[in-house]
C-alpha cells in the first residue's frame, strides 16, 4: 500500500488498529526526518520549520496534527539510539514509492539550510540502504531534490 494511500486511509476513519499501525509508521518517518536534521546535535529553526511543512503539505497533516508529531518524533528520537527500529517499520510497511518518497522527504530535510554535508549524504545512503532502497535510485532523489532547491 502506498504512503498516500495510508495516509489517506489513516485521516479517513480506518479500523483502530489499522490506524495505530499507520500512527507508528508516518511517527517512524517523523523520527527518521528529525535524525537528518539533528545530525549536529540540534535541529534548526530553517530544519524545524521545513519538517513541519512537509508534514503538512507532503503527508497532508493539519498543522496542530504536524506540530503534535514532529514534538512527538523528536521525543522518541531523543529516547532512541539507532534508526534500525524506524528503517524497518518504513520498509515492512511501505511499498517502494512510498521508501522513495520517504527518502525524498529526508533529502529534503537534508537541503532545507541549502547545504548538504558529508555526514547527511552518509546517513542518507546508509538509510536508503535500510529502506532497500539502490544507491543508483537514492542519488537520483537527491539529485531531483538538491535542483529543486536550487531553482528556490
Amino acid at each position: 500500500m502506498s504512503i498516500l494511500k495510508k495516509i489517506h486511509n489513516m485521516l479517513n476513519g480506518s479500523p483502530a488498529a489499522d490506524v495505530q499501525e499507520q500512527n507508528d509508521e508516518i511517527l517512524a518517518a517523523a523520527v527518521l526526518m528529525v535524525e537528518v536534521a539533528a545530525h549536529d546535535g540540534q535541529v534548526s529553526r530553517i530544519e524545524r520549520e521545513h519538517i513541519l511543512h512537509l508534514l503538512e503539505h507532503k503527508l497532508g497533516l493539519s498543522a496542530a496534527e504536524a506540530l503534535e508529531l514532529f514534538v512527538e518524533a523528536i521525543a522518541t528520537q531523543n529516547d532512541s539510539h539507532h534508526i534500525l527500529n524506524f528503517t524497518r517499520k518504513i520498509k515492512d510497511h511501505f511499498d517502494e514509492a512510498g521508501r522513495e518518497h520517504i527518502i525524498e522527504l529526508m533529502w529534503e530535510v537534508v537541503y532545507a539550510d541549502g547545504e548538504e554535508d558529508s555526514y547527511e549524504s552518509n546517513l542518507l545512503r546508509r538509510m536508503g540502504g535500510l529502506l532497500y532502497i539502490s544507491d543508483k535510485r537514492n542519488g537520483q532523489i537527491k539529485n531531483k531534490v538538491r535542483e529543486k532547491a536550487v531553482k528556490k
